[in-house]
């Protein structure tokens, strides 16, 4: 018997099929990864299997008794609440129970004993104990601060607690929208290991290529109202899924010409009227309705990054740089060099200081010792990851294109809706406030918000989180064919291994392990990120734990510059992109096949020449980064 079932479920919004007679079974042990695109209808679907959201039509029937608990793609608000009341919630009264006795226990205050000996009475009544230590398990097992306070969070860690309040119930259904969304890569690798031994069913919704590999045994995707089932692996669907496409297709195209053939013959006029051929009038007209009623596939963004001009060729340079905050390293005597060109992953645990290191790189922070040195001509284009950039109340084309009718792209004017319909924004949806998209909505917003300007280094944090597939696929090629320097901040494996060539992998000490190819080239040579340790255990109600907030961390005031001194900093990039032309010119004749037959006087007078070359731009260098500080 299973414990789920939907039956010819049907669901429409105005006149917009959103499930078209959908049928699903969901049994003990069966793991689906669902597909579909932004807007497709999976989490709505996710409601209906919830029992939030009641279908038009068709049937749903939950075992009696089954447990079942949701993820839900939004991260949970930053209130004024601990880790433990959070995740004891999950077990409704009984957890509330537990929450108060936890408070408390914590507070060591003798005057609430008598609450606190009625709180015992009701817990051992509904075995509380055993609850109790569930939840302990649950907190210890993904690493949480027991007694931190939920607004002082990062996302990542609310999303921590978001999974563990799901899983402390130990339901029998498990329905988890993007659960790896802010996750690090450790705590993605102990979900794995937690979901492939979860004996229930389990419906997950993610991007995550590598963790629908490892984690799902059936695959089911949502597309024009339909759902169509694959048992076996991701890859495996992937295949079946474009044999599936191709035969429909062909199938199109015989539909289409047949159709097209039979519009020919009702225009030859009185032949088509005759009472023989009444029949193939009525069926030329269940063509026209059938084609009337077929659903194309929604189209696939197309967009692409504004290539500014190049760069220097330093675009960032660090000498033995230090800096820390509260008292814990975050970065410890590293030294490195980002060249034009160069494609650099970040990847560490969840609060070591991977957007710290980004500021670091790019000369906003100032570090407690050694030197930045920032290239020249650079035209950064920076994407957060907590989607700060935009507007909620406003619509996208005042938060992307400034409320104007066109904008101007590669140098060509555009019409905002005609731009914005490269990111799958119908015009109807264009003029709907941020706050009401969902979250890929928004996510393919801040992607075109960030395109509209030049670059030539892109600086991405977290770009992939509620991207569907097919968009996130087109953003690796986007990527690849980019002519600038990438810092990517990312915790997807496989997304890193399509877009980077380099890796700064990031220590608990303050350490940072410089490494060439992708993270599998790294995996492969053996290496791995290690899961927080907490101060005094997960559970412990006496030491909290010191998390880093990025955003705390600001900039250092920098001294004013004298009115000389500010026009010698506006003239210097002109000097310093003059003396790199002048230096690659010397350099491309000293590399021609007849430069040594030449006199040796002039020989030597040439090289002295790049020489004097190179030390002057290295000067201009020098006093643009040091006016620049």
């Amino acid at each position: 018997m299973p414990l789920l079932r939907l039956d010819e479920v049907e669901l429409h919004f105005g006149t917009h099929v959103i499930l078209d007679r959908v049928s699903l079974n969901l049994d003990s042990g069966q793991r689906v990864g669902l597909l579909g695109r932004n807007g497709a209808g999976k989490t709505t679907l996710f409601k209906i299997l919830a029992g939030e959201l009641k279908p038009d039509a068709g049937e749903r029937w939950l075992k009696p008794g089954a447990r079942l608990a949701r993820l839900e793609q939004e991260l949970p608000d930053g209130e004024d609440v601990t880790v433990y009341d959070v995740v004891a919630g999950g077990l409704e009264a009984a957890g509330r129970l537990l929450a108060r006795y936890h408070q408390i226990i914590a507070s060591g205050s003798e005057a609430d004993m008598d609450e606190l000996a009625n709180i015992q009475q009701a817990l051992e009544a509904e075995d509380g104990w055993q609850l109790q230590q569930r939840v302990e398990t649950v907190i210890s097992q993904l690493g949480l601060p027991t007694d931190t306070s939920m607004a002082a969070l990062s996302g990542g860690w609310r999303r921590r607690v978001s999974l563990a309040r799901a899983l402390v119930t130990q339901p029998d259904i498990l329905l988890l929208d993007e659960p790896t969304n802010h996750l690090d890569i450790p705590t993605i690798e102990w979900l794995e290991g937690h979901l492939k031994t979860f004996r229930g069913a389990l419906v997950v919704i993610s991007h995550d290529r590598r963790f629908l590999q490892n984690c799902v045994t059936s695959m089911a995707e949502l597309e024009r109202g339909h759902m169509s089932l694959w048992q076996g692996d991701y890859r495996g669907f992937l295949q079946f899924r474009e044999q599936e496409l191709a035969s429909e297709a062909r199938a199109n195209a015989l539909f289409d010409k047949k159709l097209a053939e039979e519009e020919v013959w009702i225009r030859q006029g009185i032949k088509a009227r005759r009472t023989r051929n009444e029949g193939r009038v009525r069926a030329l007209e269940a063509l026209r309705e059938e084609r009337s009623q077929r659903r194309e596939r929604q189209g696939t963004a197309s967009f692409g990054v504004e290539d500014a001009r190049a760069s220097g060729k330093l675009v960032t340079e660090l000498k033995d740089v230090s800096f820390s905050w509260a008292s814990r390293p975050i970065v410890d005597r590293f030294s490195t060099i980002i060249q034009r060109g160069d494609r650099v992953g970040i990847v560490g645990r969840n609060g070591i200081g991977k957007t710290t290191l980004v500021k670091l790189l790019l000369g906003e922070l100032q570090p407690e010792s050694g030197d930045v040195q920032v290239g020249t001509r650079l035209e950064v284009a920076y994407s957060d990851q907590l989607r700060g950039q935009l507007d909620p109340e406003a619509n996208l084309i005042d938060n992307i294109c400034g409320g104007q009718e066109f904008i101007e792209i590669n140098g060509r004017r555009r019409h905002a809706i005609s731009y914005l319909g490269d990111f799958l924004f119908t015009p109807e949806r264009v003029r709907t406030p941020v706050k009401a998209l969902s979250g890929g909505e928004r996510n393919r917003a801040i992607l075109a918000r960030l395109f509209t300007r030049p670059a030539n280094l892109l600086v991405l944090d977290e770009p992939t989180n509620d991207l569907d597939i097919e968009t996130l696929e087109l953003l690796e090629e986007i990527l690849a064919d980019f002519k600038g320097t990438l810092l990517l901040v990312s915790h997807d494996r496989d997304f890193m291994d399509s877009v980077v060539t380099s890796l700064l992998v990031m220590g608990e000490d303050g350490s940072i392990e410089e490494q060439a190819g992708g993270y599998s080239d790294w995996e492969s040579r053996g290496g791995r990120l290690v899961a927080e340790a907490v101060d005094g255990g997960p559970t412990s109600t006496s030491k909290k734990i010191a998390i880093i907030d990025d955003a705390m961390i600001q900039a250092k005031p920098r001294k004013k510059l004298s009115y000389k001194e500010q026009r010698e900093l506006e003239s210097l990039p002109a000097l310093i992109e003059g003396l790199e032309e002048q230096q690659t010119q010397r350099e491309l004749q000293i590399a021609s096949p007849d430069f040594y037959q030449q006199p040796a006087d002039l020989v030597r007078k040439q090289l002295d020449d790049l020489e004097q070359l190179n030390s002057d731009l290295e000067r201009a260098i020098e006093r643009w980064s040091e006016l620049e500080d």
